[in-house]
């Protein structure tokens, strides 16, 4: 156990660390591996139950916690969607899109088809960022302005696109984004009516 605390530093990190990079630890067998995959895999769990069993828009911080451990630790850049009924209860949580190290491309058109597929009211965007900075890039704010665009045509409601960092995380919604780009759909459709 020493040893592969002190590899790994934290066991946020041992939990983190492939099997691949495990087994290089001295000691580290087949059973070890298992255990510690088996501690992983439970806490997942028991974060992915706190967080349908609760209102997940309203606490951006378990949302994150829930996050983290799908999606934090990824060398890839990962798009993932919560779909959310009519009372805000979770429906499902799907991977959308894989990427590169820098950038992954979710297509409005999938996450809407999606959120019909699973007759979602409402919608929860998240995808990381590998390089640990939550920061969003330009793309990041282009796509989550199209992806309310489209949800507001639909009529499915966006209330949150959340980048996973390295413990940290940026919410578009706790900055105003989401409540900004709303206003900006709603502007934008009384000037021309008849184009929605």
């Amino acid at each position: 156990a020493k040893a592969v605390l002190k590899r790994f530093k934290t066991f946020q990190g041992v939990l983190e660390a492939s099997p691949h990079e495990l087994c290089k630890v001295k000691g580290v067998g087949p059973k070890n591996l298992f255990g510690i995959k088996l501690i992983k895999a439970a806490a997942d769990r028991y974060l992915e139950k706190k967080i349908i069993h609760k209102n997940a828009i309203n606490d951006s911080r378990a949302l994150f916690d829930y996050l983290y451990h799908h999606i934090g630790d990824k060398r890839r850049e990962l798009f993932k969607v919560i779909f959310l009924n009519s009372k805000n209860e979770v429906i499902a949580a799907d991977t959308l899109s894989q990427g590169t190290l820098t950038a992954s491309s979710v297509y409005p058109r999938e996450v809407i088809q999606a959120a019909l597929s699973y007759d979602a009211a409402a919608l929860i965007f998240a995808h990381n960022h590998p390089s640990g900075d939550p920061k969003p890039s330009s793309e990041d704010v282009a796509i989550t302005r199209q992806l309310v665009f489209a949800g507001k045509v639909m009529g499915l409601v966006v209330h949150e696109h959340i980048i996973v960092g390295d413990n940290q995380y940026y919410s578009f919604a706790d900055q105003g984004y989401i409540e900004s780009m709303n206003r900006e759909f709603e502007k934008l459709t009384r000037q021309r009516p008849n184009d929605y």
